[in-house]
């Protein structure tokens, strides 16, 4: 039984007495085990002070334990008595063995030590078919006249609702295959019981050689009853059980259910004769082979990557992908902006959950060349005073390749590498590399806390400090600050702001190093590459998410000092653009510049400049 075998794999440790009995020899040993005792079913509530007050009415207990999870410390339903002697071990179980503890049922019987029969299968069978009025006690009954029951248990839910089978377990295969024989096929509470030996689940054929005898039936007429339902389908062969599902308050079918036949070929049979079959005027039966849930998950996950794949590589090159639309474009507006690159297969906006536009949305056009033109006049037109974003849809898994390849060929390291990047926060940094600067305890990240070399100092050059220039003090902090915004506007884009610098603290040199850096011009050429490899790296290893914002960071400072005022309205236009032309923004000043009028351009036509630029344009 599969519960008991669970249960059982703990016994030899979890049954070991505190005392022994007299003459602790081979033979004592042996006779011990049939003074302990297994104690099942139990409510998680039950204690061993409940058990010993319950076992020691009938002889003199040695000990008792509840098995209980090593961490959380909870009951596993199960424990241990045992005994002075067998006598009184097996009086308690007789008497005890299915009465009433804290409102459930106990099950008890003698503790095995050796797990080799409970593994073997050998005695234990299976009934299925079983009335759910039927209890743990009434199976034993039932099945104890042929033979010495060791443990008899029916499966419930959670709930504690029977599922309609059980196992029995003998303690001599003679027992089982003599049950086998006089229950299987009887009537049981009305009910024809099916009955056979005990197989595992890993030993079942049904998922090996193609052959199944459980069969599901749905689209059954509500006024279709088992017995006709039987009668329809004992006409390719003999069945075991035939269950109908019904709700469980009003009693009424819920339209599908179950067949069970003695023979897989019947089973077979049966579905190619009766899937399609018009049980009705109004409805035709549904049959397969019956399946689990995670089966069943299995098989539909597979259809749908299936068709998933098969449909990215019909539309491959012919659907694209587009954003920055306007809340109020819907899909016959967008299909009349395609329409005049061709034929349309199909276009959608996406929308969240309250229906509102999400500002995106994809167009299949019916081949490569038609979408190309597509992208080539639409990507960057203004439709209702925002640029429409146009590019080939891709998948997640192609994105993330094309990003790393990019990185890898703008900065010529792996994605996720690059010279003086500590492998943690806060990790040491090896001889050639930059100081890191972890942030303070308390203190939220900023943007600009994760410096890197300052310009004009090679990393790794010899002779050269690897730090920072010293933080200024008192009044010039302010000062000095402005001048590091103004500098990476023009250009020092490789320099970040030390997060001491709040608080005043100087940063001290590594030892060997002077004071002063001089800082050539020949070296600064070599800062665009170094604050490139640290953005390439820092946005490998970001997520969607986190690789905006840290774009964010690293374009509003160049944005700023080209139009101060309306940088934030500016900044968030830009990071609209595909990532790889933001990574270009931020290295070509040129490009940054003309993207940036002609960002503040529609954002006069919209009327949304700040008022101070609208009004040096009126006075110019």
């Amino acid at each position: 039984m599969s519960e008991t075998e669970k249960n059982a794999t703990t016994q030899p440790e979890a049954a070991a007495p505190e005392a022994t009995p007299e003459g602790g020899n081979a033979d004592a040993k042996t006779e011990f085990s049939g003074t302990s005792l297994y104690t099942g079913d139990l409510d998680p509530s039950v204690s061993e002070a409940q058990l010993y007050e319950l076992f020691n009415q009938f002889g003199h207990v040695v000990s008792i334990r509840v098995c209980r999870d090593l961490i959380t410390r909870r009951s596993l339903g199960y424990a241990y008595v045992n005994f002075a002697n067998t006598a009184d071990a097996r009086q308690a179980m007789e008497m005890l063995n299915y009465a009433p503890l804290n409102g459930k049922p106990m099950r008890i019987m003698y503790s095995q030590r050796d797990p080799s029969q409970r593994k073997s299968g050998v005695g234990n069978i299976f009934i299925k078919n079983l009335d759910k009025s039927i209890d743990n006690k009434e199976l034993h009954d039932t099945f104890a006249q042929f033979g010495n029951i060791t443990s008899a248990k029916i499966m419930s839910d959670g709930s504690g609702v029977s599922k309609g089978f059980g196992f029995v377990q003998f303690d001599s295969e003679e027992a089982a295959t003599k049950a086998i024989e006089k229950v299987h096929g009887k009537l049981l509470r009305d009910k024809v019981v099916y009955v056979a030996p005990f197989v595992r689940r890993s030993d079942r054929s049904a998922d090996k050689d193609g052959k199944f005898c459980n069969i599901y039936v749905k689209n059954i007429p509500e006024e279709t009853s088992e017995e006709d339902l039987k009668k329809l389908f004992e006409e390719v062969g003999e069945t075991t059980s035939v269950a109908i599902m019904k709700d469980a308050e009003t009693g009424k079918s819920k339209g599908f259910g179950f067949i069970n036949y003695e023979d897989p070929d019947a089973a077979a049979k049966a579905v190619d004769k009766f899937d399609g079959h018009a049980i009705s005027e109004e409805k035709n039966l549904f049959v397969c082979r019956a399946q689990k849930k995670a089966e069943r998950e299995a098989e539909l996950r597979a259809k749908f990557d299936q068709e998933r794949k098969e449909r990215a590589e019909k539309f491959a090159g012919a659907n694209l992908y587009l954003k920055n639309l306007s809340d109020t474009v819907d899909d016959a507006q967008l299909r009349e902006l395609f329409n005049e690159f061709g034929t349309i297969i199909s276009c959608k906006i996406m929308r969240d959950p309250a229906g509102a536009s999400r500002g995106s949305g994809f167009v299949a056009f019916s081949s490569p060349e038609e979408a190309t033109r597509a992208v080539t006049e639409m990507n960057g037109k203004m439709v209702k005073g925002k640029p429409l974003y146009v590019a080939l849809a891709q998948r997640k898994e192609e994105r993330q390749a094309r990003l790393k390849a990019q990185f890898t060929a703008r900065t010529g390291l792996p994605a996720g590498l690059q010279p003086g990047m500590p492998m943690y926060p806060g990790g040491p940094a090896v001889a050639g590399n930059q100081i890191y600067f972890p942030p303070q305890v308390g203190m939220p990240p900023q943007p600009g806390m994760y410096p890197t070399m300052m310009p004009g100092v090679r990393p790794g050059a010899p002779g050269l400090p690897q730090y920072f220039v010293p933080m200024m003090q008192g009044g010039q902090r302010q000062q000095g600050r402005n001048r590091n915004r103004q500098q990476m506007g023009r250009g020092n884009r490789g320099m970040r702001m030390n997060p001491r610098m709040n608080q005043g603290e100087q940063v001290n040199p590594m030892a060997g190093g002077a004071n002063n850096v001089p800082l050539g011009g020949g070296a600064q050429e070599q800062v665009p590459q170094q604050g490139t490899a640290s953005l390439a790296a820092q946005l490998a290893q970001a997520s969607p998410d986190q690789q905006r914002i840290i774009i964010g960071e690293a374009l509003y400072p160049l944005v700023e000092a080209v139009e101060p005022a309306a940088a934030a309205k500016v900044t968030g236009m830009l990071l609209e653009m595909d990532q790889s032309e933001v990574l270009h923004l931020i290295e070509d000043q040129a490009a940054l510049n003309a993207k940036v009028a002609e960002a503040m351009h529609v954002l006069r036509q919209a009327g949304q400049a700040p008022e101070q630029v609208a009004d040096s344009v009126a006075v110019a």
